[in-house]
Parts: C-alpha cells; structure tokens; sequence
C-alpha cells in the first residue's frame, strides 16, 4: 500500500476518535446539571474516554481506536437546593461531577485534533489527484 493511501487511513482513523470524543463532551454538557430524580439518588456521571494505538498490518501505520467510555469515579458535589425534587431531608443536592471549563477544554482540543486530521486527508487527497493529472498528462 502506498504512503498517501496510508496517509488516509491514520488521519481517517484519528478523524473517528476524535468524533467519538465529541459525542462523549457532548453528552457530558447536556447532562452537566442532571440531578437524580429522587431524594439521595446519584446524578448523571461524567463519562471519560480512552484510546489505544493499533497498528495496521497492511500499511504499517499507527492507527487509535477507542478503547472504552467509562465513568468518572470521582465524588460528586452537592449543592442547598432544598426546592430541587432531588434534595435530602436536609435541603441538599448531588450534583453531577462535570466540570464545564474541563469538557469546553476537552472539546476545543478534540475539535482542533479533527480539523488537523481532516487538513491531512484533503492534502493527500490534493496529492492523489496531481498524481493522476500527471499520469494523463504523460
């Protein structure tokens, strides 16, 4: 196999990830202020996901696939709601362990990943096709 088609299965495998990566912030921030439905009843959970180098046999090249969505083990906050349906007897209420700046920061950095990827494979692309004008030209 060539290096551009090579090219474009490591950016078109990056491109994947990073859409997967997108999906999982997406959900986080939707769900950043899900409280449990009932009194003492844990809220959404933060979900984190992780990837894992593969190499291609046929091209040699180093491919990322996603390995897992898990979620976040971490405490979660809790907040004086006592009018929130999801409140204890004492007024308060778990909130979920989603940090805002963390998922804009983890979406601004996997949105730029994509772009990066996307950018290699319209090069390659471009190569492909001054590769073929050459040929007919000849």
């Amino acid at each position: 196999m060539d290096a551009l088609t090579a090219a474009l299965k490591v950016a078109a495998s990056g491109l994947g990830a990073q859409s997967e990566r997108l999906r999982v912030v997406s959900e986080n921030l939707a769900n950043a202020q899900s409280t449990g439905s009932t009194p003492g009843a844990d809220p959404y959970r933060r979900k984190t996901i992780t990837f894992q180098s593969e190499v291609d046999r046929a091209t040699g090249g180093s491919l990322v696939e996603v390995s897992g969505i898990n979620r976040d083990p971490s405490d979660f906050p809790i907040e004086f709601q006592p009018g929130n349906e999801a409140a204890d007897d004492k007024g308060y209420v778990k909130m979920p362990n989603v940090n805002t700046l963390v998922e804009m920061a983890d979406m601004s950095e996997a949105n730029r990943s994509y772009e990066a990827n996307l950018q290699v494979i319209k090069q390659a692309r471009d190569l492909i096709s001054m590769t073929i004008d050459l040929m007919r030209n000849q």
